[in-house]
C-alpha cells in the first residue's frame, strides 16, 4: 500500500489558491462564522474589544507591510495614524466631504506623508533608518500639537458618527460590521499583494537589497512604494479610530503608539497576515485581562490589585523579551507549529533518533 505524503496540485489555480487545502477553507469558514456570530452574543465590552481588534489589525498589517516583508524599521507609526486621524476628521469638519471620501483621502495624504519620510531609506538602514522614523514621529506630533488653526492643537477635534444606509455608526454593534469588512479587505488587499510582482520585490529588498538591485528590482523605487503602500493602511487604521471614538486627540498617537504597534507585530510574527491578527488580538487583550484580574482581587487581595497598573506597564516589555528568547518568530510559528502537527497525526515521528 502506498501512502501519499505531502501536498500535490495538479492546476495551476490550484496551486496559486488563497486556501489550496480544504482543512484551510474549513478553518477560515469556522473563522467566518464566528466573526458574523460574535456580535450578537457579546457584552459591550467584548464588543469594544472586538472593535479595537479590529481598527488594531489594520494598523498592524500596514506596519508589516514595511518591517515584517519589506525590512524597514519603522518608529513612526503612532504619528502617520496621527495624520490619518486628523485628516479625516478635518476633511468632514472643514471640508464637510461624506466620511468614505474624508477616510479615503485621509489614506492618500498618510500615503504620501509616508513616502516623504521614506526618502531617507534610500540611504539608511536598521538603526538609523529607525531614528529617521522616530524623527518622523517626533516632528509629526510637534506639528499636530502646535498648528492650532488647523488641528486645534492640544484641543480635542470632535467628528460626528458616520452614517451608512440611514443609520449612525455610533454603537459598538454597528460599528463592529465596518471594522471587520475593513480588517477583511486589508487582510485580502495585503494577501494578494504579496502573490504579485510588486510584492515579490518587497520580499527580495528584505532578504538582500544588494541582491535585488542586481537582479534588476529598482530598490529605492519599491522602498518609497513600500513606505507609502504601508502608510496608507496605517492611516486607515488612523481614521477608522477617529470615526470610532468621535474624539481625536494628540494623546492617542505618541511614540508609545508607536512600540505598541511595534510590540504587535513581533509577538504575532513579522512578515504575516495572521501574525498581524494574533499578535493585535493579544496586545489588546493583555490590558484588558490585567483589569478585569485587578478588580477581582480588589476585594480579596487589594495590596496586589493596586500593583497591576504597575505590572501592567512592565507586561509588554516582559511579552517581547519571552517571544524573542522562546519563539522569536511569533504566535504565527506556533500555530504553523500546531497545524504541522496535526497534518502528520497521527503518524507523527520523533525526530533524531529514528523512531516512529
Amino acid at each position: 500500500m502506498t501512502i501519499e505524503c505531502g501536498v500535490f496540485h495538479t492546476t495551476y489555480e490550484s496551486d496559486m489558491g488563497l486556501r489550496r487545502l480544504p482543512t484551510e477553507r474549513i478553518r477560515l469558514g469556522l473563522f467566518l462564522i464566528f466573526i458574523v456570530v460574535f456580535p450578537f452574543l457579546a457584552t459591550p465590552y467584548w464588543l469594544n474589544l472586538g472593535n479595537q481588534i479590529a481598527i488594531a489589525t489594520v494598523g498592524a498589517i500596514g506596519l508589516n507591510i514595511l518591517v515584517g516583508y519589506t525590512g524597514q524599521i519603522s518608529l513612526g507609526q503612532g504619528a502617520f495614524m496621527a495624520v490619518g486621524a486628523y485628516s479625516a476628521g478635518l476633511l468632514t469638519l472643514r471640508a464637510g466631504l461624506p466620511w468614505g471620501v474624508s477616510i479615503f483621502l485621509a489614506c492618500l495624504i498618510t500615503s504620501a506623508v509616508g513616502s516623504f519620510f521614506g526618502i531617507p531609506s534610500l540611504r539608511l538602514k536598521g538603526l538609523y533608518l529607525a531614528i529617521a522614523t522616530l524623527a518622523a514621529q517626533e516632528i509629526i506630533e510637534w506639528v499636530v500639537t502646535h498648528w492650532t488653526a488647523v488641528t486645534g492643537g492640544t484641543d480635542a477635534l470632535v467628528v460626528p458618527a458616520p452614517e451608512l444606509f440611514g443609520l449612525r455608526l455610533n454603537t459598538d454593534f454597528r460599528f463592529y460590521w465596518l471594522a471587520v469588512i475593513l480588517a477583511g479587505a486589508t487582510a485580502l488587499f495585503t494577501a494578494n499583494l504579496f502573490r504579485s510582482k510588486v510584492g515579490r520585490a518587497f520580499v527580495a529588498v528584505r532578504d538582500q537589497d544588494v541582491a535585488a538591485s542586481v537582479i534588476g528590482v529598482n530598490v529605492f523605487r519599491y522602498k518609497l512604494l513600500a513606505f507609502a503602500t504601508s502608510s496608507f493602511f496605517v492611516g486607515l487604521a488612523g481614521a477608522m479610530i477617529a470615526y470610532y471614538r468621535n474624539i481625536i486627540t494628540w494623546e492617542r498617537f505618541t511614540l508609545e503608539t508607536s512600540i505598541i504597534y511595534l510590540a504587535m507585530i513581533i509577538v504575532g510574527g513579522l512578515g504575516t497576515i495572521r501574525g498581524s491578527l494574533f499578535g493585535a488580538a493579544l496586545i489588546t487583550l493583555l490590558p484588558a485581562f490585567i483589569s478585569s484580574l485587578g478588580r477581582g482581587l480588589q476585594d480579596s487581595a487589594p495590596a496586589v490589585a493596586a500593583q497591576l497598573p504597575n505590572i501592567q506597564q512592565a507586561a509588554f516589555g516582559i511579552v517581547i523579551i519571552l517571544f524573542l528568547v522562546f519563539e522569536p518568530e511569533g504566535l504565527s510559528k506556533l500555530w504553523r507549529n500546531v497545524k504541522d502537527y496535526f497534518h502528520v497525526w497521527p503518524f507523527a515521528y520523533r525526530r533524531g533518533n529514528g523512531e516512529r
